[in-house]
């Protein structure tokens, strides 16, 4: 009756028996199914879409150019100086460039500080010079020009005519140059032209990226040539050019070069913006974590069996 029911008490036979604690084939279909929903839905959280990728707009906002003028506060009017250049200061609208000409000729530019104050080297013209600040906004709109400012370069013994005209075949070496270099990006060469007036062949020319680099041009001749440089990081930087011809003259300009691109603080910033892909990488470990302990287990067991079976402690299924 007992053995009937299936009540009656095993008979060892000093083996154990096979028997399964674990129902791995499930859990390994679920694993499986898991780890596809969650790079399905990774790939697709991270991706911007058809809609953000294919799409690039560019435009300029329009706004007001700049309503106040520059004042040159340094050096005095009337001055007169034996060497140059000179270091011409003043105050300016804060975010604005400040472009200097000296008898209506380009003669340097300087990004406004944050206090709203620049500061520019100036190579004189020998005799008289008039010097102007205009300021320019991001857009290149120029501002009202500021009150006129004369200064005298007295290389030579002094001028009959209150106003010496330019020369550009004489003696004195001078340097021409855009005004200003926008739109360029990091990694991207920045080609500037660079023409030299006057002086005696050959020449030597320095140009001082603002960067710490700088590059020596020999040239033979006074025509027109270019030199190129790729910055590193985006920002406002000074161009100092100086020549030196063969007679030891020296000619000097600075100008200013704004590179586009992200700052630098937020450019280091690498934790992602979307929330969904912040929590989908949360759960990567977590599932990782899981199939490797599904996994060692498994190996284990059967390991174990292995070593079960053929020491002759496990009877065959």
């Amino acid at each position: 009756m007992l053995n009937w029911l299936k009540l009656s008490h095993h008979k060892y036979s000093g083996r154990l028996r096979p028997h399964e604690h674990t129902s791995y084939l499930p859990l390994g279909l679920i694993l499986v199914l898991v780890g596809f929903a969650l790079t399905v839905y990774t790939a697709a959280a991270s991706s911007p879409g058809p809609e953000s990728s294919s799409i690039g707009l560019t435009g300029i906002m329009p706004a007001k150019a700049p309503t106040t003028a520059a004042v040159i506060t340094s050096p005095n009017d009337q001055q007169h100086f034996t060497t140059s250049p000179v270091v011409f200061s003043g105050t300016c609208p804060a975010q604005t460039l400040v472009e200097m000409f000296k008898n209506d000729i380009f003669a340097g530019s300087t990004a406004c500080s944050d206090t709203g104050t620049f500061s520019l080297d100036i190579d004189l013209l020998i005799g008289k010079n008039m010097l102007v600040a205009r300021v320019y906004d991001a857009l290149n709109q120029p501002g009202p020009d500021s009150a006129a400012l004369t200064a005298f370069y007295d290389a030579l013994p002094a001028q009959s005519d209150p106003l010496t005209p330019l020369d550009f075949g004489g003696a004195q070496l001078l340097l021409n140059t855009d005004a200003v270099f926008r739109g360029t990006f990091p990694q991207q060469e920045l080609t500037m032209p660079i023409g030299i007036l006057g002086g005696t062949p050959p020449y030597a020319v320095n140009v001082q990226w603002g960067d710490s680099n700088n590059k020596v041009v020999p040239r033979n001749d006074n025509t027109t040539f270019r030199v190129g440089h790729a910055y590193l990081k985006a920002g406002t930087y000074q161009i100092s050019i100086q020549a030196t011809d063969a007679a030891s003259r020296v000619a000097f300009l600075t100008v200013a070069s704004v590179v586009n691109g992200q700052p630098d603080i937020a450019a280091t910033t690498t934790v992602s913006s979307n929330p969904a892909v912040n929590q989908l990488l949360i759960l990567w470990p977590l599932y990782a974590g899981t199939f490797a302990v599904v996994t060692s287990f498994w190996f284990g067991e059967r390991r174990e069996k292995h070593i079960l079976k053929t020491r002759g402690l496990l009877q065959p299924s």
